[in-house]
């Protein structure tokens, strides 16, 4: 089984984020889940990446040609895939995982929650989207799901697609919990 990790190509401001994503990185090789992530070597992502390798487990990147030099590819993964598009790119690990953690980051890490949910919501996929909320940078878009539910623009049912998880154990136990959902 493999958990795919969304995170920011940066480190971010705060030492807690590159703690969290180092710590998620070894406890998914510790529990024998494979990693999926983007395929970098710097921020959140290569952090998370060599603390899973650096414990003996598995990492598999999926990387854009044009995010090859941008993103740093990590060359020492136990596969790397470069693909064409993001788009591509997403399909692609959300086909080699099972479930799916968030972690901070920018405008690329929330396309890649929204594409996961909305490929959720629309029966393309059936895994869990955690955002693991690390001092509560997740709140804000949490609570705009909770005011989406409360105006009518989701169901109860698609609201609960958005998982929140306040730590590495709980984010890892909800991403790799079989999904309620099936696709189709």
């Amino acid at each position: 089984m493999r958990v795919c990790l969304f995170c920011g190509s940066k480190p971010g401001s705060s030492p807690v984020y590159a703690q969290v994503a180092r710590d998620l990185g070894r406890s998914c090789a510790e529990r024998g889940l494979g990693l999926v992530y983007g395929g970098g070597r710097v921020g959140l992502m290569g952090l998370a990446a060599d603390a899973a390798l650096g414990a003996g487990g598995e990492v598999i990147g999926v990387i854009t040609e044009q995010l090859v030099k941008a993103e740093e590819a990590h060359q020492g993964l136990t596969r790397l895939e470069v693909v064409s598009s993001l788009q591509e790119r997403k399909a692609r690990m959300g086909a080699l995982a099972a479930g799916f953690v968030i972690l901070p980051g920018g405008f690329g890490t929330l396309d890649e929650c929204s594409e996961m949910l909305t490929w959720n919501q629309m029966g393309l996929l059936a895994g869990p989207v955690v955002l693991l909320d690390v001092d509560g940078f997740w709140s804000g878009l949490l609570a705009w799901a909770d005011r989406a539910l409360q105006e009518g623009f989701l169901s109860e049912t698609h609201r609960g697609l958005a998982q929140q998880a306040s730590n590495v154990s709980e984010a890892l136990d909800l991403a790799s919990a079989p999904s309620a959902l099936a696709p189709g």
